[in-house]
């Protein structure tokens, strides 16, 4: 058969294990007609450089390249009922169409982890919370502020990706974020359901707070109990599920603890402390927002690796914000 663009003069034939290449040289009606017929193997086939050869074996070529978009879709993919038509889980920076060099998975993606972005020669930065300070990454109000500017720039300058996964990852069955978190703890065997937990044997308040601290790398928490007491059942609630979620599953549940990353100061702690006063015995412990999901990250950072395994991804945590004076 003949290729489009391919000169009559070539024919291909294709084999099981090889292409043939067949050239009929025109001769001169007194000359006797020769014939070159060039054998190639698939794995030699590189070596062809006319640019009709060239032309002919392009069909060969495997890209294992993947740009933005496929990446995303490739784990919408797998989320029950997705894609969502409501969702903050969109692009923030570049486009879909970016060429992938190297992934960076992070919780906030901070002007820090760009920059670590930058020198990783990694150019598609998947977080898990806003770029821009708000739930929907709305900037017109930032418009003329320097802070955003900057991050915006930058971020067009080295022609950097970011996709929120938020929704799709915490929408997984079981909970992405969760996944990562129960792991890092060591927990998995522990667990009874979604966010129940029954710890055996017990382990008193202050030893639950001090593994918490070690393997979720905390510098501290905050905490409302008694530090002896001892803890069977643990609530874990990551990141931030909000009061009525969290009274509400206390009021059902009937934990020893409730384990959470954020709180309304108004609202779960005087739930607790108000729980102590009647005489319960239920405490609660505050590991903060990013502590409490960042293993989300790197459970996602490990989810690329197992389906790129040519693909440079490294999981940058951002950090906590805020330091304990």
């Amino acid at each position: 058969m003949a290729l489009p663009g391919m000169p009559k003069k070539f024919k291909l034939l294709i084999t099981f294990d090889r292409i043939i290449i067949k050239y009929a040289m025109p001769t001169p009606k007194d000359h006797t007609r020769r014939k070159f017929i060039t054998n190639l193997s698939l794995s030699t086939a590189a070596i062809m450089t006319t640019p009709y050869l060239t032309k002919a074996a392009n069909f060969l070529k495997t890209d294992d390249s993947y740009n933005v978009g496929q990446i995303m879709d490739m784990f919408i993919k797998i989320v029950p009922n997705a894609p969502f038509a409501s969702t903050v889980d969109t692009l923030k920076a570049g486009s879909r169409d970016t060429v992938v060099g190297g992934i960076v998975t992070t919780m906030f993606p901070t002007i820090g982890v760009i920059k670590k972005a930058i020198s990783l020669n990694a150019n598609f930065i998947v977080a898990h919370e806003p770029t821009f300070y708000n739930h929907t990454d709305d900037v017109s109000w930032l418009q003329n502020d320097d802070v955003y500017q900057y991050k915006a720039d930058l971020l067009k300058k080295h022609n950097i990706a970011i996709w929120r996964n938020h929704d799709y990852i915490h929408s997984l069955q079981p909970d992405g974020v969760t996944t990562g978190v129960v792991a890092q703890l060591g927990w998995k065997q522990y667990q009874k359901s979604a966010a129940m937990f029954a710890i055996n044997p017990s382990i008193m308040l202050s030893e639950l707070i001090n593994h918490a601290k070690k393997q979720l790398n905390i510098e501290k928490v905050r905490y409302i109990g008694d530090l002896s007491q001892p803890c069977t059942n643990v609530l874990l609630m990551v990141g931030a599920a909000g009061g009525q979620r969290q009274i509400s599953a206390i009021s059902t549940l009937k934990p020893d603890v409730l384990v959470c990353g954020e709180i309304a100061e108004w609202e779960t702690a005087e739930y607790v402390r108000d729980a102590q006063s009647e005489g319960r015995k239920l405490s609660l412990v505050v590991l903060g927002h990013i502590a409490s999901e960042e293993p989300g990250s790197e459970f996602m950072r490990n989810w690329l690796q197992e389906r790129l395994p040519g693909m440079k991804i490294t999981h940058v945590p951002s950090g906590n914000s805020l330091s304990f004076a």
